[in-house]
């Protein structure tokens, strides 16, 4: 299970204030705590301020590979600034993300090939977002295709399937499962990733809700998650669905997980 870091968001209000200030310090000890958490990539996204956010995006991506040595997960929309810190990143990024918009697949399929990145790529299109895991699979059919012909290989593909809160529409659970259990099966190869906290939005206690949404997914074959690995409960749900699932030879992941004192709840 890979882990994307996903607290160096500018949308958070203090990483924003820190982004603003130039604070480094801040940021830098927010990407530590996340890889001594067990982050595996950081995400950075400071795409709050448009005007700003190539300037804003460079200093991050400098600032945070001072500090880590994992790689980033460059998370925006806009392709200048994602060109910019693609010059600037020491190990291959992921590419936060495409989509089978035309306009904006021609834009960043160009940065994804010519960096060798890892891309995510969001199961929607000109037509919108799907509400239903038929939908998602529809653009699925045609995307992942489209992005091996243009020599993006799958072990670079990281399908998104839009997790949407189950506080506006209580099905959306039971549809991300279907299309990540679906592209898991019939495009091998193919990582799955998504966003698992959205699930929860406009909930209370709304972690208990993202570590049950989180053990259903790794059994519906997830293997990616941009989570806060500094909540310990997250953590502590891949270590323990990874060894119920099979997929921690001897349990050591999990006994290393204790040793490093990341499965407290």
């Amino acid at each position: 299970m890979l882990i994307v870091g996903e607290r160096i968001n500018s949308t958070r209000k203090r990483i924003n204030k820190a982004m603003r200030d130039r604070d480094a310090g801040y940021i830098a000890n927010q990407a530590k705590k996340q890889v001594a958490a067990g982050a595996d990539y950081i995400d950075v996204n400071a795409g709050t301020s448009v005007a700003n956010e190539v300037e804003d995006f460079k200093w991050l991506v400098k600032t945070v590979q001072a500090a880590v040595d994992v790689p980033l997960c460059l998370d925006s929309a806009n392709p200048k600034a994602l060109s910019a810190a693609l010059s600037l990143t020491k190990k291959t990024p992921i590419i936060n993300s495409i989509t089978a918009e035309p306009a904006r697949k021609n834009e960043i399929l160009p940065l994804v090939i010519e960096s060798g990145a890892a891309v995510v790529a969001l199961l929607m299109d000109e037509i919108g977002m799907p509400d239903d895991a038929a939908g998602r699979l529809r653009v699925a059919e045609s995307f992942i295709p489209a992005l091996e012909e243009a020599g993006v290989g799958r072990e670079r593909i990281f399908i998104d399937p839009l997790v949407r809160p189950v506080a506006t529409d209580t099905k959306q659970g039971v549809e991300v499962l279907e299309t990540v259990r679906s592209v898991m099966t019939t495009w091998k190869g193919v990582h799955t990733i998504c966003g698992l906290s959205n699930i929860s939005f406009g909930l209370p206690v709304r972690n208990a809700l993202n570590t049950t949404f989180l053990a259903l997914m790794l059994e519906a074959g997830l293997d990616a998650a941009i989570i806060d690995p500094t909540e310990a409960r997250m953590v502590a749900t891949v270590a323990a669905a990874n060894v119920i699932l099979g997929g921690d030879d001897f349990c050591m992941g999990y006994i290393g997980a204790h040793r490093a004192d990341r499965l407290a709840v």
